[in-house]
């Protein structure tokens, strides 16, 4: 049996070197993500200043221009998103609500161009709910799994501690 124990504390003898290189690696990887995140949270502020006053201004007749209004050099992806909308807004498979074009068509009377167009709002509200669905199912089951294991190492946690305050 001793020759057991001493087989296991030479592995973990031999695994506490990676040990602390790997755990060095990692917090220095939480520093950059700390700082990335810090950096995405002005970006972010940066951007919704710029965006809320044209957004607040913006009118139908104004939408048009609002390209020209946007800022060049902003990788956000808000402003990336609002340019690709704007230069879709001529093109009908492109845009993003399906229900506009239903509402035109009812409101000039072309019933054919309206139920088409219903079809497909009706379509892409299903498919996203579905994938929505599938993303908040995986979401909440991950949740449980990692609540399940934290609360696992918690009892164990204080098992160790009342086993280290008998001695």
């Amino acid at each position: 049996m001793n020759y057991i124990s001493d087989i296991l504390y030479w592995i973990s003898t031999g695994l506490l070197v990676p040990d602390i290189v790997l755990l060095i690696f990692f917090f220095g990887r939480s520093l950059l993500l700390i700082g990335s995140f810090f950096g995405q949270y002005l970006s972010i502020r940066r951007t919704a200043s710029l965006i809320g006053r044209e957004l607040d201004g913006l009118t139908p007749q104004t939408v048009a221009t609002l390209a020209e209004r946007l800022p060049k050099k902003n990788p956000s992806l808000l402003v990336v998103y609002l340019n690709r909308l704007l230069e879709a807004r001529d093109n009908a498979p492109l845009r993003l609500i399906p229900m506009g074009p239903a509402l035109v068509g009812l409101s000039t009377g072309d019933i054919a161009s309206m139920a088409y167009n219903m079809q497909v709002a009706f379509a892409t509200t299903v498919v996203g709910l579905f994938a929505a669905a599938i993303g908040f199912i995986t979401q909440q089951v991950k949740q449980r799994w990692y609540l399940k294991d934290l609360s696992n190492l918690e009892f164990v946690a204080e098992l160790l501690n009342a086993q280290t305050e008998k001695r």
